[in-house]
This record gives structure tokens, sequence and C-alpha cells, in this order.
């Protein structure tokens, strides 16, 4: 029996895109993974799926592998662009290497994507004369905002939606940024024949923080149901969300959206980020800067009693706070762990994350030991 995938997974050995060669083949999908890496448990996790699911070890900084992944695989309808170099390899790889990866490695999977519609579409042979692509979703991150996340103590917390324009902070939200124009571009020039999404997630990773701070001011489990909050996704909603894109695409055409569990905090008129003239900058923004405890325990107060049972504690501050309510509404997506959900299953004494995350486990970001990255 012949092999046709109808989804392309790059990044295949990654931590979302395992999660996806993983978790697709339960939504109705067949998918095709691409990586520099070689990933067995893409394949062998489960022998219902090993004979449907696939990994190829491909280089998307090379054109002609790219292509040839279209021409042997004519199958393909949806992308999913996870490949990538992320924060961490920002101290170990070159600016080059980022340019390489991120912006080229998109621009040659985006070509071979307009080349794989045109061909199709050109063949007289082709019984789809209208053939094409019905999604292409590339996978960023929130870290693009840069410099605009970080606020000083003293001053009031930030709403982040996807009117914030990015600060470049290091070249990894930097590419990441370029690469999202390039698929804006592409989309521009071919309309309707190429539906992109960009998908900004938050952190879903099960690594320790890179900020020592962060790492010494409380448990690990701890400090990530905090980021539930208002920086953290579960990696099982990120791959609900990516199916929602998927068939979502095709009606909106182009957007961009971020990708993070649904905030407690409630938003409101005075809830802005620019300094009025009567001095109201949010009562809730300048509360998260000063006593976040106190917001959330308004916000969820369910929290305190199921926090006090494990000795955990809420952060004293918030600087930045992920309005996902975007992605909820067009994407009609419904994200299973929420801030509020976890507290309710660790009231009843339930795991309070996903079967996936433990699936696909940690991978770390380097073949070598490279700080808490690989810890």
């Amino acid at each position: 029996m012949s092999f046709s995938p109808d989804v392309l997974v790059t990044g295949s050995s990654g931590h979302l895109g395992h999660a996806l060669m993983y978790a697709l083949k339960s939504y109705g999908y067949t998918p095709l993974g691409i990586d520099i890496l070689p990933e067995t448990t893409t394949t062998t996790t489960r022998s219902s799926s090993s004979s449907s699911s696939h990994t190829i070890i491909c280089d998307i900084t090379k054109r002609e592998d790219i292509n040839k992944i279209f021409s042997q695989y004519p199958s393909i309808k949806h992308i999913i662009h996870t490949a990538t170099l992320h924060k961490p390899h920002v101290c170990s790889h070159s600016k080059q290497d980022f340019i390489q990866t991120n912006i080229l490695g998109t621009l040659h999977l985006l070509e071979a994507a307009i080349s794989f519609i045109h061909n199709n579409n050109n063949n007289k042979n082709n019984d789809d004369n209208d053939h094409r692509i019905d999604s292409f979703l590339y996978i960023s991150t929130t870290s693009t905002f840069g410099s605009v996340l970080r606020t000083k103590k003293g001053s009031p917390a930030i709403w982040i939606d996807e009117n914030v324009v990015p600060v470049a902070k290091n070249i990894y939200g930097a590419t990441k940024v370029a690469a999202e124009d390039i698929c804006y571009l592409m989309h521009q020039e071919q309309r309707d024949r190429l539906p992109i999404l960009v998908l900004r997630t938050s952190r879903f990773f099960p690594e320790k923080d890179d900020d020592e701070d962060m790492r010494m001011m409380m448990d690990d489990d701890n400090l990530k149901v905090c980021e539930l909050s208002y920086r953290r996704v579960d990696i099982a909603d990120v791959v609900q969300a990516c199916v929602c894109g998927m068939k979502k695409a095709k009606s909106i055409g182009w957007g961009k959206y971020i990708i993070s569990a649904p905030t407690p905090f409630k938003r409101d008129v005075h809830d802005i980020n620019d300094d009025d003239d009567d001095g109201d900058n949010s009562g809730l923004l300048k509360q998260l800067d000063s006593d976040a405890a106190s917001a959330i325990k308004h916000a969820v107060s369910a929290y305190e009693s199921v926090f006090l049972s494990r000795n955990w504690k809420f952060l004293e501050r918030i600087d930045r706070v992920y309005d996902s309510s975007k992605a909820v509404k067009e994407l009609d997506w419904h994200p299973n762990y929420t801030f509020e959900k976890v507290i309710d299953k660790l009231a009843r004494g339930e795991e309070w994350r996903s079967d996936l995350t433990f699936i696909v486990g940690k991978k770390g970001y380097h073949s070598k030991p490279t700080g808490v990255y690989t810890e």
C-alpha cells in the first residue's frame, strides 16, 4: 500500500514536530515529517501508527531537498513549518546560521510549495485542475515581540496581542519576524492559492527556565503552572491550534495569532498599554507589577488553597500578559489546559499536564550539554 501523506511537518524531531507526528493521526491526518535529525519515536511509539507515519532526513536550507519532497509526495495538502533555530541556539550558533535556517529555509519551503501548486495546475493530465495547498502554518514565537516584553519593576504590566509591534532583542526574534514577513509577501503574491497562518506560540517546552532567578524562586512545576496564567501553553493545545489552523486557513487566507493559554485576567476598557492623561492605566496592570498574587486570587480564587496544599506560591510580579482571544474566536480554538482548568485538575489530585507532554518529553536543544537547556 502506497504512502500518501496529507500533512508535511518540518522539524519533526523537535518538541512540537514530535507532538504533531504522534497526534495528527488521531485527528484523521497522515503526516510526513522532515528533519535534519532522526527521531525514531515518531514512527515506533505506537504499532498502530508505525506504518502510516514517516520521517525523512532532510535539510530545509537545501532547496533541492525540499523540491524532492513535494515531487515524491504530491498528496500533501497542508504544511506545518516548525523547523527553526531557537533562542537557546543564540549562544551556540552564528547569526548566519539563524539566517540560513529561519529565513532562507522558510523561503525555500514557500517557493517549493508555490512551484508544487503551479506544476500541478499546469499538468493537463492532473484530474485536480485547481490543486493548491490548503494551509501553510508558520510556527513562530511570542519571543518575536522582543524588548517590548520586559517592563521595569514599578511599571505596569502590558497586554500583548497581535497589534503589538515587535522590537528585536536578539537574532532569534529578528529572523522569526523576517520569516513572518516573507510568508506575508508570498501569500500576497499567490492569494487564495496559498493560505498562510502565523502561529506565535508561547512557552510549551518542559525544560527548566533559562533565567537563574526564576529557577531559584520556586519549584519548576510551581513556576510552569503560574506561567499558564500569562505566558505558557500546553503542547497538546498547540497541536489542537495547528489542527484548527489547518481547517480555517482557506477561509481566512492570511492571519497572525498568539497561541497561549487564555489568561484568567480580564481585559477591560481601562486596560491599555499607552499612558493616558488621567493616570488610570489599569488597576489590574499596576497590580500585576506590585502584587500579582492578589490579582490571580481575584481572578481564580480557588488557586490559593491548591497552592497552599503543595506549599507553592504565586509570582510576585508579572510583566506581560499574552492575549490569545483572537485565536480562540477566529480559529475556534478551545484549549484544555488553561490556568483555571489546571487548578481544577490539581484540586482533584490529577496530573495537570497533558499525556502528550510526557510522550514528547525533554529534548534539550544541543547534542552536547549547554547550560540549563540540556540538564
